[in-house]
């Protein structure tokens, strides 16, 4: 069995890194992934829980492949839990393919800061564990390396989607923007008329 750890810091408040995360996929930074489907979700003492599965096509090398065989798709169980008001994201996966000799369980929690809620820490955790088929402490190696490129391409995805995000906003802030001088022209025109109108009536005497 082996452990892989890792923690990261987000500099995004933790708000933005939650829609994020629940927005991972699709992004050009991990192309592994090719779909989630949501299975299951409920909110509980004010605690969205959810399930999804992960579909994915997996790398591995040439003689695990030849040991183990990689079908064209592999999927994943995914249970998360986002506490608003405690401002804490959990998510552990778990691999459902080759599930009779091959483990892959991972933990991502999400939470502020300690130091400075402006930013995020992402703790990360993954327990890779391989039985009952040939050099299986080598195919743990193998897959904890895996795990760790693949971790570091899902903190640049995550980026990728914060940034889009805030580019939404932009052009969110700038169209309402827009909108709002357009409403209040709209408004000093009717305005400028209703007053013309006022003043010609005025003028007429009966």
């Amino acid at each position: 069995m082996k452990i892989w750890t890792s923690e990261h810091i987000f500099n995004h408040p933790w708000e933005t890194v939650v829609q994020a995360a629940w927005r991972k996929y699709p992004n050009p930074m991990n192309t592994a992934v090719i779909g989630t489907d949501v299975v299951e979700r409920d909110i509980k003492d004010g605690v969205l829980h959810s399930h999804r599965i992960v579909s994915s096509q997996w790398h591995f090398p040439k003689w695990v492949e030849k040991i183990i065989g990689v079908p064209k798709v592999v999927y994943a169980s995914e249970r998360s839990t986002v506490d608003a008001e405690g401002r804490q994201m959990t998510l552990k996966t778990t691999n459902v393919t080759f599930g009779t000799f091959l483990s892959v369980d991972e933990v991502l929690q999400y939470a502020p800061h300690p130091k400075d809620s402006s930013k995020t820490l992402l703790k990360q955790q993954a327990t890779v564990s391989v039985e009952g088929v040939p050099l299986c402490r080598y195919m743990e190696d193998a897959l904890t390396k895996n795990i760790s490129f693949n971790a570091n391409r899902g903190r640049q995805g995550l980026e990728w989607v914060i940034n889009k995000i805030n580019t939404e906003v932009k052009e969110i802030d700038h169209l309402l923007t827009q909108t709002k001088k357009s409403l209040d022209g709209i408004t000093d025109t009717a305005r400028k008329s209703m007053d013309e109108l006022s003043a010609s009536t005025q003028k007429i005497h009966f």
